[in-house]
């Protein structure tokens, strides 16, 4: 299994809303696995397809400790349950090296459909909660940095910036 690229904000690709997925196959399957490898080599909790340039509504998770507790999530709506914001401290992988606090709903309900397309339903709250809201973003075209002070996000971009320089 491959170890896909992720973008880096400021790119571009990452604003572009994800289209649900057709068909849930075997190349989805496939993507799957990929994503997977990817995000636990990175190292990351949750990936979404359209951070590696795939804009489908797919996003995996994985919250555990031991890398065990792989999730899927294809064509995934969510709606909180209580009006209660919690703050988390929240990184990303296209936004490496940065870390802000961004306030969510703290207890939510996810509908989606599994890597075998049988639907499911979750209500979790604490990290998971926030880690499927930080996903789910991604397939909107929505970063975390779009919750900070526009002065702060553009500090962030510029560093980002620099770096891909850098390393050209």
């Amino acid at each position: 299994m491959p170890i896909l690229d992720i973008l880096e904000f400021p790119d571009p690709r990452l604003r572009t809303v994800a289209k649900d997925v057709a068909s849930v196959n075997d190349a989805i399957r496939t993507l799957i696995d990929d994503m997977f490898e990817t995000m636990y080599a990175a190292p990351g909790v949750g990936l979404a397809a359209t951070q590696i340039n795939v804009h489908q509504r797919l996003m995996v998770i994985d919250t555990s400790e031991e890398q065990d507790q792989p999730l899927v999530f294809i064509n995934p709506t969510v709606a909180a349950l209580d009006e209660v914001l919690h703050e988390y401290e929240e990184g990303c992988l296209s936004v490496p090296g940065f870390y802000e606090p961004v306030s969510r709903p703290e207890h939510i309900r996810v509908t989606a459909l599994d890597r075998n397309g049988d639907r499911f339903t979750l209500e979790p709250d604490g990290l998971l909660a926030v880690c499927i809201q930080h996903e789910i973003d991604h397939l909107n075209g929505k970063l975390f940095v779009d919750y900070v002070s526009p002065l702060k996000r553009n500090r962030i971009k510029k560093k980002l910036e620099k770096a891909h320089k850098h390393n050209a």
